[in-house]
């Protein structure tokens, strides 16, 4: 259900290195422009969630948001952590664009 990187895996155990390992929860995140995405942070699973060991790590998701999105492939990028669903997010058919900085790729 979830697909760690190679790169993914080192971060983690880096990121663990000498402390107790904590649970990852793959959450909704609100996005500018391109809508809704998936995002990582250190959480209990709560009743509503599924828990998934992968690899030597913990995560946690929405029960629902597992069923929508099927499976997850985790990578690292120069921006940090990108969480792909195996089915694309539902995009609201709206472009946030303009609402909060204006500066989506386009020029006035």
């Amino acid at each position: 259900m979830i697909t760690l990187s190679e790169a993914v895996r080192k971060e983690l155990e880096a990121y663990f290195s000498g402390k107790e390992r904590q649970t990852i929860r793959v959450f909704l995140a609100p996005g500018g422009c391109s809508g809704p995405r998936l995002a990582l942070a250190l959480d209990e699973p709560g009743d509503g969630d599924t828990k998934i060991e992968q690899d030597g790590f913990a995560f946690c998701i929405n029960t629902e948001l597992l069923r929508q999105v099927k499976s997850l492939s985790i990578d690292l990028s120069y921006m940090g952590f990108t969480v792909t669903p195996e089915v694309p997010l539902p995009s609201s058919g709206e472009s946030s664009c303009g609402g909060c900085c204006g500066s989506c790729g386009s020029q006035q």
